[in-house]
């Protein structure tokens, strides 16, 4: 007998997750291993699942003019459509994360210059994983002026000069034109003077064409393999992150880290979407 995907999915759930999960469909897992899905968001619903999902509005401690709560919608046929729209003068878009990087929080909060530690209220992570399979299926933005990205964040990134300890960005896609090209990195040791990068470069795939795409990583122990549509296009042995790292599915407008939209932007036919058809993480097992 055949089931349909998500009663496989249910049937993965119920069992603990110890089904290998080889026979759903739409996943491109990576050869030579067996896997098992861990977490997953399918997007079948009318609301966002704020149980694994919360929004990213600050960035080194400051609130972001322009990320935002409700530049998503969803479609009905199990999509989550990720959007950038225009409001007196201002474009908007939100940025999904499953935790928080200890520095995107606002910093003395209660307007007192009394020193606090940690520099705000600690968050409860919704979803923190170590190594395995990371994969989006997903179709890219159409209009110029902004970009869409899937990637890994840790916590404490840049709290010690030690990445295998502090955690390293995954950048497992990353799309900023409208060209076909995406690239896949790596970042360390935060974001100032001591920050280091290893890329792919811009690689041109042609997955601007307006179709669903996957797009993966495996993290092991031994360093990062990238893939899309299933085919390797990236690996880089290090340095590996041995923290247990958070999900980001986020858009931003370019140009507002400068101070202002890009020109580009204005001439964007709004709204424009990412669209998210699911989110998952699996296991290697043996």
């Amino acid at each position: 007998m055949k089931y349909p995907f998500f009663a496989l999915l249910m049937m993965t759930l119920s069992v603990g997750f110890a089904q290998k999960i080889s026979t759903i469909a739409n996943s491109d897992l990576p050869p030579g291993k067996s896997w098992k899905l861990v977490w997953s968001d399918e997007f079948n619903g009318t609301q966002l699942d704020t149980t694994k999902w919360g929004f990213r509005l600050h960035i080194m401690q400051t609130r972001h003019k322009t990320w935002t709560d409700d530049a998503y919608e969803f479609d009905g046929k199990g999509n989550l459509l990720m959007k950038v729209y225009e409001k007196d003068g201002d474009y908007f878009t939100s940025q999904l994360q499953t935790g928080s990087n200890f520095m995107d929080r606002p910093g003395n909060q209660y307007g007192s210059s009394k020193l606090t530690w940690p520099i705000a209220k600690l968050e409860t992570p919704k979803f923190l994983h170590k190594y395995g399979y990371y994969e989006i299926r997903c179709k890219l933005p159409t209009e110029e002026g902004w970009w869409a990205a899937f990637w890994l964040q840790s916590p404490t990134i840049g709290a010690t000069l030690d990445p295998l300890e502090s955690g390293v960005e995954v950048d497992i896609m990353e799309n900023f034109k409208r060209n076909g090209t995406i690239s896949q990195n790596i970042h360390w040791n935060g974001y100032g003077k001591d920050h280091q990068h290893e890329g792919s470069g811009s690689m041109d795939l042609g997955v601007s064409d307006g179709q669903f795409h996957t797009y993966g990583v495996d993290w092991s122990p031994t360093g990062y393999v990238f893939y899309v549509d299933g085919k390797e296009t990236w690996r880089v042995s290090g340095p590996v992150s041995h923290r247990e790292q958070f999900i980001l599915v986020s858009a931003e407008c370019n140009g507002y880290r400068n101070g202002a939209p890009s020109p580009i932007l204005k001439k964007a036919k709004l709204p424009d979407y990412f669209v998210v058809d699911y989110v998952r993480v699996f296991d290697a097992v043996e």
